[in-house]
């Protein structure tokens, strides 16, 4: 079996470590690099109930996209069981389960999250978004009328539901971005995009979408990310044949649409 420091150079294999934005914090983030790894647990994000499903289902070690601790948004100056992420980071500890996140050079890595976005949504002739690697253009395989894509979108990406904004344009030339970026948008105006797919997005992020006369989608951080899931479950069975891997039920977006 391989060890967790294996496991992660394996992974910066796949998504490079030099990707990562200067801010983010990636890598093995909770663990000892030398332990030996029996049976992986993917997810987007590491979360009380992925952990606590990495101890039944007898998983050591948790590979993740977004990180665990992220002095960006959520300093770590104390892990304290009281707050959440000190709890959380205390039961990773004690049952000496491993976590190794791979984030913003995920997003950016040829086969990461967005190239994984598009292949959800059976973009064609696909290729980058921006220089940064960040989000992906392609050709819908046959043009639809905004209401009908978002319908598509939605199933596709098993969303809880999709908010846009109709630049009056009907959908072909789609340009995505797993997560929150919205800044995008008037790149993929300027290429030449009809419609714009990614998530968190604002009241004026909408606003702006009409000016440009651009089609704005805002699917869900979860649900625009998620399908990376799949990608890290194949690359480790493919790269360690023998090691047991599984890709987290418990895992679930926390956002719910009242219809």
């Amino acid at each position: 079996m391989p060890t967790v420091r294996e496991v992660e150079k394996a992974l910066y294999e796949l998504a490079p470590r030099d990707l990562a934005q200067n801010w983010d914090n990636v890598g093995l983030l909770v663990g000892d690099p030398d332990r030996e790894v029996t049976a992986v647990l993917v997810a987007l994000d590491v979360t009380q109930a992925v952990t606590e499903e990495a101890e039944e289902r007898g998983c050591d070690l948790i590979v993740a996209h977004h990180p665990l601790m992220n002095c960006t948004w959520s300093p770590v100056q104390s892990v304290r069981t009281d707050h959440p992420q000190g709890r959380l980071i205390t039961t990773l500890i004690q049952n000496e389960i491993s976590a190794i996140c791979m984030h913003t050079n995920l997003d950016s890595t040829k086969g990461g999250v967005n190239d994984a976005l598009a292949a959800a949504l059976d973009l064609q002739d696909v290729s980058p978004l921006s220089e940064d690697g960040i989000g992906r253009i392609g050709v819908l395989k046959r043009e639809m009328p905004l209401a009908e894509f978002a319908a598509y979108v939605k199933e596709r990406l098993q969303a809880g539901g999709v908010r846009y904004a109709d630049g009056g344009k009907s959908v072909r030339q789609v340009a995505v971005g797993g997560g929150a970026c919205g800044e995008y948008a008037t790149l993929a105006a300027s290429l030449g995009c009809d419609t714009f797919v990614t998530a968190d997005l604002k009241y004026h992020d909408f606003q702006n979408a009409l000016g440009l006369g651009v089609n704005l989608l805002d699917a869900g951080h979860f649900p625009t990310e998620n399908v990376v899931c799949s990608v890290l479950d194949d690359f480790l069975r493919s790269r360690f044949p023998g090691l047991a891997v599984i890709c987290s039920s418990a895992h679930r977006d926390v956002i719910h649409y009242y219809i």
